[in-house]
């Protein structure tokens, strides 16, 4: 058995990629049983977000890295042609360094960052749901959370407010200088977006506006930060009185386009507004970035304001990459053993039957009336004799033959003096 991921991230792909493979959290469902039945594929799980989709897989058969490129390519309705070049594929020990370090925040576009660990858990949750998880990727997952938290508490990777969403506020503090006077639209409601509040506030600012397309959760979100909550249906009567709009939603289409921003140009007399696209599809047509007046930026021109903000964790993050080695060898460890467990269940099935075999010979004969020192003496006897004639056997043959390396292992196995020399016979 063996493990494979099967990937494409903001490393590998621009934005305008990475869209076109993302899941939707509706098609998660039916997606994780469709990968599931491919052939020799025995586990399956799919992490999705704006950054990444990764296919998290154990084969019983070789590895299967084309099929599994293809099912992506095929669901999403592209050529595996066109993704290949984008793509990444892990086996095993890669696989699971991987993992750890995407669920230590180690592979993200902001080193540290905490939000991939819940993303990384709702998948793990989608799949155990849908039952495509088993042992292990079940104990992949489980280790991978634990070194997660070993790492944030024994290092300040974390120790900074370092995002997505602060670098998309420091950046408007960069272009506005004073941001706490401008008024900020934010559409969506989850976590990446309260995030964005959450550091708009901090940095100041007071007037926001929460749009959403559940009014609750919009609600929820505005009394939280004393904002003003609408539909995403009232978004053109005020996108016209934002200085500053940040979209984050799972919408399959654009929610601003072109003309719609055109028009909140004009009515605000071309003052210039900041927009910031975090949403994978995008929700802002990239055609707005044309218009004059606007500033439009992606999660990829990000980068370069993530990268200012990253100083401080580089040294952690040395650290946390040593506590990952040492983690994927203990997990490689467990994984090795797991290829011993049959073998070992079938010698200790040996052993009892023979206890057995042995036992109820005994039982005959005191009930025969023999002695019971004879009786024990003869189980202790025969059940010794049983247990290692072949093993012994198979010593004697090793020495015959000259296999030197078979009988220092078997030493090595018993714990027994190296009595043979291990030198080849010539």
């Amino acid at each position: 058995m063996s493990l494979i991921t099967i990937g494409i991230n903001h490393k590998t792909a621009p934005v305008s990629v990475r869209e076109k493979v993302v899941f939707a959290p509706e098609q998660m469902s039916d997606a994780l049983r469709e990968l599931a039945r491919l052939p020799g594929l025995d586990e399956a799980a799919i992490l999705s977000t704006c950054n990444r989709t990764e296919l998290y897989c154990s084969l019983h058969a070789p590895p299967l890295e084309t099929d599994i490129v293809r099912w992506l390519g095929d669901y999403h309705h592209l050529s595996g042609s066109d993704l290949r070049p984008f793509v990444y594929e892990l086996t095993d020990i890669e696989a699971v360094r991987h993992a750890i370090r995407v669920a230590s925040g180690l592979d993200s576009l902001v080193i540290g960052e905490p939000q991939i660990l819940g993303q990384l858990k709702t998948a793990y949750s989608a799949a155990a749901e849908q039952g495509t998880l088993g042992k292990m990727l079940r104990r992949l997952f489980q280790h991978a959370f634990a070194v997660a938290k070993h790492v944030r508490t024994d290092t300040a990777i974390g120790s900074s407010a370092v995002s997505v969403a602060f670098a998309a506020v420091t950046l408007g503090r960069q272009i506005f200088g004073d941001i706490t006077r401008q008024r900020a639209l934010l559409i969506g409601a989850g976590e990446t977006i309260e995030l964005v509040a959450r550091h708009l506030r901090g940095a100041g600012l007071v007037d926001l506006t929460v749009a959403n397309r559940t009014p609750e959760r919009a609600e929820a979100l505005a009394r939280e930060f004393g904002a003003r909550a609408i539909t995403l249906a009232d978004i053109g009567q005020v996108l016209h009185e934002a200085d500053i709009v940040i979209s984050s939603t799972a919408s399959p289409v654009p929610i601003l386009g072109k003309g719609a921003v055109e028009r909140a140009i004009r009515q605000r007399r071309h003052k210039p507004v900041f927009m910031v696209d975090l949403a994978v599809p995008r929700d802002i047509e990239s055609e707005v970035a044309e218009l004059n007046d606007v500033y439009l930026y992606t999660v990829d021109d990000l980068q370069e304001v993530v990268a200012q903000n990253l100083a401080s964790r580089q040294e952690a993050a040395v650290e946390a990459e040593e506590i990952v080695d040492v983690q994927t060898e203990h997990f490689m460890g467990w994984l090795r053993a797991q290829d011993a467990v049959e073998l070992i269940r079938s010698y200790r099935d040996r052993a009892e039957r023979a206890r057995q075999d042995v036992l109820v010979k005994a039982r005959r004969q005191l009930s025969q009336g023999r002695p019971p020192d004879e009786v024990l003496e003869f189980l202790a006897e025969t059940l010794t004799n049983k247990l290692i004639h072949e093993p012994t056997t198979s010593l004697h043959q090793a020495a015959r033959e000259g296999r030197t390396e078979l009988i220092g292992a078997a030493c090595e196995l018993l714990k027994l003096p190296r009595l043979i020399s291990e030198k080849p016979k010539p």
